[in-house]
């Protein structure tokens, strides 16, 4: 007895693949769709499989001497294995000799380890598919668990942490492969992440593009990166201007990078000198504004920030952007968000990358304020070392473990 697999595209492709190589005279005992193996595999079709089985010729007939009163000069009886039946044994007669009881017994036990052959090959896939989903299941749970750990050694919040597993395992089948697992974490972080949103030009007149924060974060770093990006790659007229009236050192900084792009710079002491602003630069494309950094704390400086932030409604189109250093620790950070939140829309933008061996941060407050990351930024070199968020990148960092 011959027992074999063929697989194809469709089970009839796999089938007359099967009748090519064994013939017409197959019984097919079995036919499923299965999952292709390899990393990728579950990126491909399902293919089909199916078991056959052929009689070899040496089984295909087993003669008996004739029975009691035939012609002894007859045929010999011709029993098929392929008959679900064993021999009728009640057809042999008491005259039969001993050796035609053996010859009988042979075949029933013959026909017997056929019967039980086909049932365990029958059994096989299934016993395979159980052990199959036990592995699989078990590698699954292993993997979940590697990458519950990397995510908080990345400094993923664990109450997000278990979002994301939760929702794994809530869509996961119990034989699961883990590289289908890993793409659907890989889908559903980008997916929490969300498209980066930076600058958007205005419909009329400049765009006002105001950066607040607290202090040390790298605000008149990164408003020079940007400045220089649209002057010299984007070719957009640019005004610089800062409220920072606290910190002499930061203005003098943005109007050194101001000087060295050629672009205005003005210093502006109240809410109603950004309006003149506007005014003074009405033909530019972008104002680019420096606030004042502070503590969370300081409610008279953050007040003071939120009117200079305000102080082009209805006038101007604006972009407000919250910078945020990656190397802040995760409760500070809330502290300083529930501080600026109320006051003011703003999109997040994360500088000093370079500074910190773990991205957490960058989906744990995405997730905790909803605001759209637009920046991030990794070094003082103007312009570069600073780029768009890139949540593909992201969020191969966070599972890998790895800048």
């Amino acid at each position: 007895m011959i027992i074999k697999k063929f697989q194809g595209k469709t089970e009839s492709e796999a089938v007359e693949a099967a009748k090519k190589e064994l013939g017409n005279n197959l019984v097919i005992m079995n036919s499923k769709s299965t999952k292709r193996k390899g990393m990728f595999g579950f990126l491909l079709p399902e293919i089909f499989e199916v078991t056959v089985a052929l009689e070899e010729e040496s089984d295909k007939n087993i003669q008996v001497k004739p029975e009691s009163g035939r012609d002894s000069g007859s045929p010999a009886a011709v029993i098929p294995l392929a008959s679900s039946e064993p021999y009728p044994v009640s057809r042999l007669t008491r005259e039969d000799s001993e050796e035609e009881k053996r010859d009988s017994k042979i075949l029933k036990e013959k026909l017997d380890n056929l019967h039980q052959l086909l049932e365990q090959q029958l059994q096989k896939p299934e016993e395979d598919k159980v052990i199959e989903e036990e592995e699989n299941t078990s590698e699954l749970l292993r993997f979940m668990k590697l990458i519950y750990n990397t995510l908080l050694d990345n400094e993923v919040n664990e109450k997000y942490a278990n979002q994301i597993i939760d929702e794994i395992e809530r869509s996961a089948k119990p034989n699961l492969p883990f590289d289908y697992a890993l793409a659907n974490i890989y889908q559903k972080m980008i997916l929490k992440f969300g498209d980066a949103e930076g600058i958007t030009p205005s419909k009329r007149g400049p765009k006002m593009v105001f950066f607040i924060g607290p202090t040390g974060v790298g605000k008149t770093t990164t408003i020079a990166k940007l400045a220089s990006r649209y002057v010299l790659i984007e070719k957009k007229k640019v005004a610089m201007i800062t409220s920072d009236t606290y910190r002499i050192a930061a203005a003098e900084q943005l109007k050194t990078y101001a000087g060295i792009l050629e672009v205005p710079f003005k210093v502006v002491y109240s809410p109603e000198e950004i309006e003149q602003t506007l005014k003074e630069f009405t033909n530019y494309d972008y104002i680019f504004v420096d606030t004042s950094g502070h503590s969370y704390q300081n409610e008279e400086q953050k007040q003071g920030m939120v009117d200079v932030v305000h102080s082009v409604d209805g006038k101007a189109e604006k972009d407000v952007f919250l910078v945020l250093s990656a190397t802040t620790k995760y409760r500070d950070l809330l502290k300083i968000v529930d501080a600026y939140s109320p006051l003011v829309e703003y999109k997040l933008i994360f500088t000093k990358l370079d500074e910190t061996a773990g991205l957490g941060n960058l989906l744990n407050i995405r997730l905790y304020t909803g605001a759209a990351l637009s920046y991030v930024t990794y070094g003082q070199n103007v312009p570069d070392d600073m780029e768009e968020f890139n949540p593909q990148k992201t969020v191969k960092q966070l599972l890998s473990g790895k800048m």
